[in-house]
């Protein structure tokens, strides 16, 4: 290997290892979701009310996923202990697959103390206002 290459080789490491250092090649989520944002039940989809509805008697859901941890990995939601928040499939008509729209709620499982809705999978929440 040539000395040039060499030395461009080494500069692009050392380029590459204070971008890490400095946090730079990292996104920073948000560390809780805008409150103010919220939807009624009315706005959600009518299959957005069934799962809400669904998720207050205790199911049946549609699929086995519905009632899973939610891992908030994101970190959009407030921060809690993991097992805080169960995700629920509101479906799509038309797709043969889950589809991108959640409900996710904190708490108990009948009783939830706070539900969101996202229609983008997890890049957005809004809280759910009864």
């Amino acid at each position: 290997m040539s000395r040039f290459k060499t030395l461009k080789l080494v500069v692009t490491g050392l380029c590459v290892a204070a971008a890490v250092m400095s946090g730079a090649l990292f996104a920073k989520a948000p560390s809780s979701v805008n409150l103010q944002t919220t939807i009624s039940l009315g706005e959600l989809p009518r299959q957005g009310v069934q799962t809400y509805t669904l998720i207050q008697q205790g199911g049946p859901f549609a699929t086995e996923r519905d009632g899973v941890v939610f891992g908030n990995r994101e970190r959009l939601l407030p921060l809690k202990k993991r097992g805080y928040y169960l995700e629920y499939t509101v479906p799509t008509p038309g797709l043969n697959h889950r589809g991108v729209k959640r409900i996710v709620c904190g708490g108990q499982r009948t009783t939830p103390d706070v539900c969101y809705y996202t229609a983008d999978h997890y890049a957005s929440f809004r809280q759910i206002v009864p």
